[in-house]
């Protein structure tokens, strides 16, 4: 079965097919990525009704390119995959609008794909060896830091999650109260490459109590008074920049080593955008190694926003018999714990 995804819930619209008889990587035929960042560049945010209305003008022009990279005609899709939530709901009607009108038109069954399970099932689309449930994982994406005990594809039991801001957001903020224009959190980073490591050093937000939960409205509170305090330079701020994100890559770690702990677990897998950071990964796969254990990622690419996964996570759900009817729902807040299992 080839799968055509279509991913719409925030500023990034994304198209891919996926063909379940390769499998794997190889299973990813083409994909493509329409990014708003220049569109809501100017306003310092995502404006929600600019970033639906750009998704009507691009997601089936995507469709069409799509589709020509990979020599497929629209009569081969055996199915349409789309992401059905959590997100902006007007972002995400046009994708399900879109979606369910070609599953329609071409007679293929359709299935709404939860937002965090693309992520989380995107470091799985790997060639050789991916990893099998149980795992935990940590979802570090947009709005979302959690981390979850994946006992088998569709069983979900939440461990612990951000109790404000969460990490992406931090960055971004963090970026955007020393002068960084957006979208910061990638431009912070790259910052914290030129710093030096101890000028600054930031608490591990509740790493100092039991407990799987994140919180990281402080860190940032104490990055803006250091900021405010400082000769604000280039060089302090590409310091301040270091011990923000060694602060948030330490507190991530430290709370993925106990979440494996609790769980029983020896593998981590690793998705979400934050989960392109060097110096996150370089960290977490310290820790594994000392476990004995494992941490996978998805590639560079594929932490974003992405068609990819979406159809990935819909290819597993349609071969297991998954199906939905012509309504057009979506679900701007869905727990993945309610998810059916495949």
């Amino acid at each position: 079965m080839k799968v055509l995804g279509i991913e719409s819930s925030c500023d990034e619209t994304g198209v891919a097919v996926y063909d379940t008889a390769l499998g794997g990587a190889r299973g990813l035929v083409a994909q493509a990525v329409y990014s708003q960042i220049e569109l809501h560049a100017q306003y310092g945010g995502v404006v929600p009704e600019l970033a639906s209305r750009d998704h009507v003008r691009k997601t089936l022009p995507l469709v069409h390119q799509t589709l020509d990279e990979a020599g497929i005609a629209p009569g081969e899709i055996g199915g349409v995959a789309y992401t059905a939530g959590p997100g902006l709901v007007g972002a995400l009607l046009v994708g399900a609008g879109v979606a369910r009108s070609l599953a329609w038109a071409l007679d293929v069954p359709a299935i709404g794909v939860h937002h965090m399970e693309g992520h989380l099932l995107a470091p799985l689309m790997q060639d050789e060896d991916p990893p099998e449930p149980p795992f935990v994982a940590l979802l570090v994406s947009g709005g979302h830091t959690q981390l979850v005990h994946v006992e088998a594809i569709g069983r979900y039991r939440l461990l612990g999650e951000t109790l404000d801001d969460a990490a992406g957001e931090a960055f971004d903020k963090t970026a955007k109260l020393m002068g960084l224009p957006y979208p910061g959190g990638p431009q912070l980073a790259a910052l914290a490459q030129q710093g030096t490591p101890g000028r600054f050093r930031f608490a591990r937000p509740m790493t100092d109590r039991p407990g799987l939960d994140f919180s990281f409205s402080g860190l940032k509170t104490q990055v803006l008074l250091a900021w405010r305090d400082s000769d604000q330079s280039d060089t302090t701020r590409a310091d301040i920049a270091r011990g923000f994100e060694d602060a948030v890559v330490d507190t991530l770690a430290i709370k993925c080593e106990r979440a494996l702990e609790a769980a029983g677990c020896d593998t981590l897998i690793v998705a979400g955008g934050v989960g392109a950071n060097r110096r996150l990964r370089e960290k977490l796969q310290a820790m594994a190694g000392k476990r004995g254990g494992r941490v996978a990622f998805p590639p560079p690419a594929l932490c974003t926003d992405n068609g990819a996964m979406i159809a990935f996570a819909g290819a597993l759900r349609l071969q297991a018999g998954q199906r939905q009817g012509l309504e057009i729902g979506v679900a701007p807040r869905w727990d993945m714990a309610t998810l059916p299992a495949v």
